[in-house]
């Protein structure tokens, strides 16, 4: 299965950013940035105050890969897919929830945590601002920042279920309690796919995923979505600069 990747957005502890806007991106650990409406979205959308932190940081990337394809305006009844991986997913919020029932029997309990207590719910929120159709759910990964979203978005556009795909990583990192998985590092990433080029941008490249389940960008291997995104940026950048000074 082959498609073209047309859009990257992401959001890490090392900054926020977009590809086409010649961003710097990385993966590291520390504190992500404090995301506001005025960062991810273009338009008002009052709902994004009361969102918890991984809502946020997902709804956040899916905008900034919108943006980067010249894709983002409110349109209804789009054939775009979500697909996300996470590691953790909203565990962190249902625990703050949890910590919301105990006290009075539950008198105290939280309805906006309540609301983000499914890891899926930043999807919907999405498909709300951009209108977007088409089938949403998140994955759980079972490594930080694998292509398990990527290759069920590739599959997905092969069997001519949606125009576009919107494929990506949502975690918050660390180690949640109650779990022995290993910690992973904070961020969000995501990528939009077209099975052929319909967006206004020109496409970073080709994705590819053969009959193994491995994923090539332009010919060249990826093990996981930082060296994919990786490969994407330094790509742009080349032809960039080849163009300038032809």
């Amino acid at each position: 299965m082959r498609a073209v990747l047309s859009g990257i957005g992401w959001v890490t502890a090392a900054g926020i950013g977009r590809g086409r806007r010649g961003d710097a991106f990385g993966v590291m650990n520390g504190p992500l940035p404090k995301l506001t409406r005025k960062t991810a979205l273009e338009h008002p959308y009052d709902r994004f105050g009361r969102m918890d932190e991984y809502s946020k940081l997902g709804l956040t990337a899916i905008a900034f890969a919108l943006q980067d394809a010249d894709l983002a305006e409110r349109r209804q009844g789009r054939s775009i897919g979500l697909i996300a991986s996470t590691l953790h997913g909203c565990l962190k919020t249902d625990l703050d929830y949890f910590d919301t029932v105990t006290p009075q029997g539950g008198l105290l309990a939280s309805p906006h945590l309540f609301a983000y207590t499914l890891p899926n719910s930043f999807l919907g929120e999405a498909a709300i601002v951009f209108g977007l159709s088409g089938t949403s759910y998140v994955i759980m990964e079972r490594s930080p920042w694998g292509l398990t979203a990527l290759r069920l978005a590739l599959l997905s556009l092969a069997g001519q279920e949606h125009e576009m795909m919107l494929a990506g990583v949502c975690d918050t990192g660390g180690r949640p309690p109650f779990t022995t998985e290993d910690a992973c590092l904070p961020g969000a990433v995501f990528l939009l796919l077209e099975c052929e080029s319909r967006s206004r941008a020109t496409p970073y490249g080709s994705v590819v995923l053969d009959e193994e389940g491995a994923v090539f960008f332009n010919g060249a291997e990826k093990g996981n979505v930082i060296e994919l995104v990786q490969g994407c940026l330094e790509g742009h950048a080349n032809q960039t600069h080849l163009s300038q000074l032809a």
